[in-house]
């Protein structure tokens, strides 16, 4: 915008810029042809002015674009996020871009410059943190947001859809603790996640009530992916007192402890019981078929593209703060203590 209130132009652009209506058209659509000092200066004034580019279903009140932002797509669960925001966007006759801005401010930069560039209805991020720049940016170009399992606490005003994390730690381990396991060891996730943390406390909680004791040194922290429930594993393993069963917070750092056993010539159940989180599609066809705690990841997909696009229309969500429920899933790699 101008300062008078008025939209801003391409001709306006590229009259200060001092370049040609084309050359700032290119630059729009990320043309290569484009000298980089040409496009630094017509990117700088796009953002300065705030510009859109005008697009006819953007005129008529709609993009028919939902933007999903993840920070990685390494992990199996992404795709079943991906398939809940699919279903719901597709039968609402809207499309789907999904981003990954891999830990990289440069990424980032990039992701927000062609989002300045085209129309969208809303976006949604996964296991991020919605830093400040980014959320302002959005609000500022007026396309409403939603967190999927946030990163951290809430204290931006986006609406944010988890799962009952805590529920599902102490779930996992009153399983174990039933089964008569006192010795159970845990490996974490990232400790600066939220869903992390409050696994983490569902653990604590489900010792403390069953009388075990809460050994720090029984616990490992991972990243949710196979090479860190692995190494995980074979600590918790090579302890003086190694425990008798282990609860991961992901089925894949879950599926790591399973091979640390095998390496150590263990067998599971009978030597170690193990338990993971998420119940991802190949937790029931590993050997032996994984006990886990359900994670309802395709629904939150769905509910996210639900609330972006109850927001983008205008209308209002019945809570800004949304966990669905977590469930055990009782399968063959749990069993009672050896002996």
């Amino acid at each position: 915008m101008t300062g008078d209130g008025k939209r801003v132009t391409i001709a306006a652009i590229a009259h200060e810029a001092g370049v040609s209506v084309p050359t700032v058209s290119r630059v729009l659509n990320g043309r290569a042809d484009v000298a980089p000092q040409t496009r630094e200066l017509v990117e700088r004034l796009l953002k300065q002015h705030g510009y859109r580019r005008r697009a006819s279903r953007q005129q008529a009140g709609k993009a028919g674009l939902i933007d999903l932002v993840f920070k990685d797509l390494d992990s199996p669960w992404a795709l079943e996020l991906i398939r809940g925001v699919e279903d719901v966007a597709h039968a609402a006759g809207v499309g789907t871009v999904v981003s990954a801005v891999h830990r990289r401010s440069a990424a980032t930069r990039q992701w927000l410059q062609n989002l300045r560039t085209r129309a969208s209805d809303g976006v949604i991020f996964v296991t991020s943190e919605l830093t400040t720049t980014i959320h302002a940016e959005l609000h500022r170009l007026n396309i409403p947001m939603v967190v999927v399992d946030p990163a951290g606490g809430a204290d931006l005003d986006v609406p944010t859809i988890g799962a009952t994390n805590w529920a599902g730690g102490l779930s996992a381990t009153e399983h174990l603790t039933s089964l008569g396991h006192r010795r159970i060891g845990l490996v974490a996730g990232p400790k600066h996640m939220l869903c992390s943390r409050a696994r983490l406390d569902g653990y604590r909680a489900a010792l403390e009530a069953a009388g075990a004791d809460v050994d720090d040194a029984l616990v490992r922290t991972g990243d949710f992916l196979h090479a860190s429930g692995f190494a995980g594993g074979l600590a918790l393993l090579d302890l003086p007192r190694p425990p008798t069963a282990i609860f991961a917070s992901s089925d894949t750092m879950a599926l790591g402890v399973i091979e640390a056993a095998r390496r150590r010539g263990l067998r599971v159940p009978d030597d170690l019981s193990v338990v993971g989180f998420d119940d991802l599609p190949e937790s029931c066809w590993a050997s032996p078929p994984l006990t886990t705690v359900r994670q309802p990841l395709a629904d939150m997909g769905g509910l996210a593209a639900r609330t972006t696009l109850r927001l983008a229309q205008g209308l209002p969500i019945e809570t800004p703060r949304v966990e669905l429920a977590t469930e055990l899933v009782v399968r063959d790699s749990t069993t009672r203590p050896a002996g």
